[in-house]
């Protein structure tokens, strides 16, 4: 079974209170922490109701396993720095298809944890 990353990219100002609830049960408290799930139907409908305040991607065993240094909560969730030269071109509030931060990076999210950690 493939597993995501997934990012939150997003603070916690304005946001629905059924959002705020999909990112808890996602471990995705705070602003910068990241989650590692395996892919699944449920995941998919969470993540289509917080697109706007995520990024996700399948991630690779070897960025799994950098991760395991900002681990926390006995390895539920990861707290990790701004990423080095930011999340994108036009910033937090745009999608990744259009060159911001939002939404599905595909492999590229590899790229991101790695200036986050």
């Amino acid at each position: 079974m493939a597993k995501i990353a997934i990012v939150r990219v997003r603070g916690q100002v304005h946001v629905r209170h059924d959002i705020v609830r999909a990112l808890e049960q996602l471990n995705l408290r705070k602003h910068q922490h990241a989650t590692v799930v395996d892919e699944s139907p449920v995941i998919a409908g969470q993540l289509r109701k917080v697109q706007s305040y995520v990024t996700w991607g399948p991630v690779s065993e070897e960025t799994i396993k950098k991760l395991s240094s900002r681990a926390r909560a006995n390895g539920r969730w990861y707290a990790l720095q701004p990423p080095r030269k930011g999340y994108g071109r036009k910033g937090i509030k745009m999608p990744f298809t259009r060159g911001g931060a939002l939404g599905n990076r595909g492999d590229k999210i590899n790229d991101l944890l790695m200036r986050m950690v």
